[in-house]
């Protein structure tokens, strides 16, 4: 492939690049994830995620709900109940997340080698 055609491929236009600006960040999967096998409120993601902090985890809901990825229902009742869900078009992305997941828990030690020595690498500790 020339040059050219090799930076064009690879361009903002790249599907794999337009994959991962939607969930590319450190909390999307996991929220997207946590989302895959039920409808869920407010408090039952975050007990999910546990060191997501609340103003994160609205962020990203926010953003998710913005995309048409999920779907929130507010009910008009007291206290306020809030469900999220995943839209049809979440749902679509949730088996390559899942799939990421999934192949993170299975390699659990590869990971925590590739962090040890990212982490020697550059001065920190593990």
């Amino acid at each position: 492939m020339a040059d050219g055609a090799r930076s064009a491929a690879y361009g903002p236009k790249y599907p794999a690049r337009r994959l991962l600006e939607l969930v590319g960040d450190k909390w999307t999967p996991i929220v997207l994830y946590s989302l895959s096998d039920s409808v869920k409120r407010f408090s039952e993601i975050q007990r999910d995620i546990p060191d997501i902090s609340k103003k994160m985890l609205i962020q990203v809901l926010r953003t998710l709900e913005s995309g048409g990825l999920i779907e929130r229902t507010v009910y008009p009742v007291v206290p306020p109940k809030t469900e999220y869900r995943l839209t049809p078009d979440g749902q679509t992305l949730h088996g390559p997340v899942a799939t990421l997941c999934n192949w993170a828990s299975c390699n659990e030690d590869f990971l925590d080698e590739i962090h040890r020595r990212h982490q020697a690498a550059i001065g920190g500790q593990p």
